[in-house]
């Protein structure tokens, strides 16, 4: 059987590097949909310069402008990141991260989006963090929109729900069941 090159511990620093640079760009989907600022911020150096649709601006001003735009405009949000290529040279990556946009909006429609996140993320202080994104918008759509399903189940809150605030079950330490066996 043919062997693999060998782990060295520079392969191993260029996967941690890559996982964290993940983990960074998961936060800024994460803080934007929970419209929570610090895991949003946690994303971006502070100097970092943001160019997304018809802003641009810093990191906090991002914050701002998004998190306003989303409670004004949408009850849900969701940045799924899809593909993912990073090209790491010492401390500073170059990545390209397809997404999938989707928003219920106040008005009940559904908006969908597609494109790419291109960002420069730096190592500094040992934190990958984004230094500079630019947002290549690629698509669009509305489709009709439909009921959420299961909304008539009693008891399908009981673990916790979704929530745009540190209220989101995903904030619950630790996450436990509180649902009776129910095999439908």
């Amino acid at each position: 059987m043919k062997k693999g090159p060998p782990m060295d511990d520079q392969r191993i620093q260029q996967l941690i590097d890559r996982q964290d640079i993940l983990d960074c760009l998961t936060r800024f989907s994460r803080g934007l949909d929970r419209l929570d600022r610090d895991i949003f911020l946690s994303a971006f150096h502070e100097d970092a310069e943001i160019a997304a649709g018809p802003f641009v601006g810093s990191p906090a001003e991002l914050a701002d402008w998004s998190f306003a735009m989303h409670s004004q405009m949408q009850v849900l949000t969701q940045h799924d990141l899809l593909n993912h290529t990073c090209e790491i040279v010492g401390h500073t990556a170059h990545c390209e991260t397809y997404y999938l946009f989707v928003a219920r909006n106040t008005d009940e429609t559904v908006m969908l989006a597609g494109g790419r996140y291109v960002d420069r993320l730096e190592k500094r202080g040992g934190a990958w963090r984004i230094a500079m994104r630019t947002n290549a918008i690629e698509w669009s759509s509305m489709p009709p929109a439909l009921p959420l399903p299961f909304g008539d189940v009693p008891g399908i809150d009981d673990n916790g729900r979704g929530s745009r605030s540190r209220e989101d079950v995903s904030y619950i330490r630790p996450l436990v069941n509180k649902r009776p066996s129910n095999i439908p």
